[in-house]
């Protein structure tokens, strides 16, 4: 009786198990998605991304990571590459994956030749078009602002060009209430080109040393917009 019972019994999925014990595990091989999902082929050994389409992970935060891979995985963010890569991973997966990428350094960066001011509607926005400053949630030198607002400095210029158009055609709308959405939508072509550009040549700076400094300064920025154009905040 006991030997059927044994035999009844589902084997464990010992392969699987071996690719997913940890985030870097995973990075490196793709977990039970294979080798063709490898998080490594298009972000780089040490998570710094390929310098022209695929971003820099190293060092961003790791609930934003987790939050992407399981939007991804959800549909709620539609990408073709990251989409299917992100459906092998499970939850533990993807938690995993996101907290071996945010404990990476960020890559060591020359700043912009000259230290060459930011575009004003980055820094500033544009008040008559109700765009806010891109610096209110993503920093003055784009190095995030609390745990949803990721870093930009430094990330390929494509890359960020990409995602601005993205949100702009309503293809990206995974952002809570809308807010890129409405940020990015009276952006003209040459104003994203000209931050994409921008951003691309600053370097990694870390984040603010703790959340609630970070998160304070953006609450702060959104209630001056709010306040001039009459409408509530993110999160209210």
């Amino acid at each position: 009786m006991l030997i059927g019972l044994i035999a009844c019994a589902p084997a464990t999925n010992r392969t699987g198990e071996a690719f997913t014990a940890s985030g870097e595990l995973i990075a490196y091989s793709g977990g039970e998605g294979g080798a063709a999902n490898a998080c490594f082929r298009c972000h780089g050994l040490q998570g710094q991304g390929d310098g022209a389409s695929s971003p820099r992970l190293a060092g961003l935060d790791a609930g934003y990571l987790q939050k992407q891979l399981d939007d991804y995985a959800g549909g709620l963010r539609d990408d073709k590459v990251m989409g299917p890569i992100a459906h092998w991973l499970d939850n533990d997966d993807r938690r995993a994956v996101a907290a071996h990428y945010a404990a990476l350094p960020s890559p060591a960066l020359s700043p912009s030749p000259g230290g060459a001011a930011p575009p004003g509607i980055y820094s500033s926005g544009d008040p008559g078009r109700r765009l806010p400053a891109c610096a209110a949630c993503h920093g003055a030198a784009g190095q995030g602002v609390g745990p949803a607002n990721p870093a930009l400095a430094g990330q390929p210029a494509a890359y960020t060009l990409d995602q601005l158009a993205r949100w702009a055609r309503a293809e990206r709308r995974n952002d809570p209430q809308g807010v890129m959405t409405a940020a990015v939508a009276g952006l003209t072509e040459a104003e994203m080109r000209a931050i994409a550009a921008w951003l691309e040549r600053q370097p990694a700076a870390p984040r603010p040393d703790t959340a609630a400094a970070s998160l304070s300064a953006a609450e702060a920025a959104w209630a001056r917009l709010a306040a001039s154009r009459g409408t509530r905040r993110p999160g209210r």
